[in-house]
């Protein structure tokens, strides 16, 4: 029987998938070999969730009419974060590059059921939240699934929520909570794009550590 026990080098790996975990902005247009996707759909269910709800769903957007309306709402949604932004650092977001929606050949929406019946409520009562903290969890188990496999993955997090529900018309009663866009990266690199641009350093996680 498979005990889980991992050895030194199986730890090592792991924290080094960790380091080659980026959020890929620019995407090569290559396809997905068949059946690549649902391979790292069947690793994103291995994901916890509260109560074992499993309230993730998977929209797996390929039609051109949804990906114009999802363009559009991120033209629209960039406009305005632009707008609040003045001077250099203005200049500065401009410059950025904040979608793979041109190459990737794959995108893939993930919303939260707001109270499915898998899981009877369990864990959740007092913080509803949970919900969507464990489709999170799914999002960044298939990251991880798909960095292991050479795969990147972007998370679009520029959008309006209310435009991207209604371009795929899914149930009134889930809620947006990941646009990713999936595909081979055109480079890959342990630091982080945002950092490499000099947008935002990384900083010591000593502040953010409280001890009571």
């Amino acid at each position: 029987m498979d005990t889980g026990d991992f050895d030194a080098d199986f730890v090592a790996d792991f924290d080094r998938l960790l380091a080659w975990r980026r959020d890929v902005r620019r995407f090569l247009e290559d396809p997905l070999p068949d059946g690549l996707l649902d391979d790292l759909l069947a690793r994103a269910e291995l994901a916890p969730s509260v109560g074992n709800s499993q309230p993730w769903r998977w929209v797996d957007v390929r039609s051109r009419a949804p990906r114009r309306a999802v363009r559009a709402s991120f033209e629209r949604a960039n406009a305005e974060a632009l707008a609040g932004y003045r001077g250099d650092r203005a200049a500065h977001y401009a410059s950025l590059k904040l979608a793979g929606l041109d190459e990737a050949p794959v995108q893939l929406a993930v919303f939260s059921a707001a109270d499915p019946e898998q899981g009877h409520g369990l864990g959740r009562a007092t913080m509803p939240e949970t919900l969507d903290y464990s489709v999170v969890t799914a999002v960044s188990t298939l990251w991880l699934a798909a960095r292991a496999r050479g795969v990147g993955v972007g998370w679009i997090s520029i959008l309006e929520p209310g435009a991207v529900a209604a371009a795929l018309d899914v149930p009134d009663d889930w809620r947006l909570v990941a646009y990713l866009c999936i595909g081979y990266p055109q480079r890959a690199d342990t630091t982080p794009e945002l950092e490499r641009v000099r947008w935002q350093a990384r900083t010591d996680p000593e502040p953010r550590r409280l001890v009571r």
